[in-house]
């Protein structure tokens, strides 16, 4: 095995889902949900910024790149719904400047 990985994100730490786009996995290879989950619980007992990794329970799904269980070589797409999205809809909500009040 003599790739180089890529990877692609898409999201934000308080938006609906964070998202990533993993290129150069080698097809044949065993992976499921189980395996990422396992190593996002892991993640979450470890070290971190604060309370909500306590709480929150992160669980990745894969939605190309695999097919039984085993890799098929094309990109893999990972995504993570944020189940405490709706607290944050409204508070985090991308609002327009007023007039005015842009830099020039």
């Amino acid at each position: 095995m003599s790739g180089t990985f890529r990877f692609l994100t898409a999201g934000e730490s308080h938006g609906e889902a964070l998202t990533a786009i993993i290129e150069g996995v080698p097809a044949g290879l065993l992976l499921s949900e189980a395996d990422i989950n396992e190593d996002l619980a892991r993640r979450q007992r470890g070290y971190g910024r604060g309370g909500r990794m306590k709480i929150e329970r992160d669980q990745a799904h894969i939605s190309s790149g695999l097919r039984w269980g085993v890799t098929l070589g094309s990109p893999i797409t990972l995504s993570i719904q944020n189940r405490d999205w709706e607290n944050w809809k409204t508070t985090m909500a991308v609002a327009p400047l007023p007039p005015g009040a842009a830099p020039k």
